[in-house]
């Protein structure tokens, strides 16, 4: 299993209209209310985390992490550092 950040919005498109954003391009989604990206490193999900949470009165999205089998944690403004310090702990270079 692979580390994973899932995106939920309840907000039709907004999943879209952020990553198009964020990488400055066009982006296809299958469902316009969630999107998952796998990372081989998980200290690759920083910054669009923190990004996102950064930017959390632009856009209604739930940044969640999945960092082991069946456990999701929701990144919120009060818990991103703290999760931050653990990824590098976790997952030292």
């Amino acid at each position: 299993m692979k580390p994973s950040l899932n995106l939920y919005s309840e907000k039709e498109n907004e999943i879209k209209k952020f990553l198009e954003q964020y990488y400055s391009k066009n982006f296809e989604l299958n469902n316009n209310l969630f999107y998952n990206m796998d990372f081989d490193n998980p200290i690759d999900m920083i910054e669009i985390v923190s990004c996102l949470i950064d930017n959390d009165d632009k856009y209604s999205i739930s940044p969640w992490i999945n960092l082991d089998d069946d456990i999701f944690i929701l990144i919120t403004c009060n818990n991103l550092n703290s999760i931050i310090k653990y990824l590098f702990e976790r997952y030292p270079y």
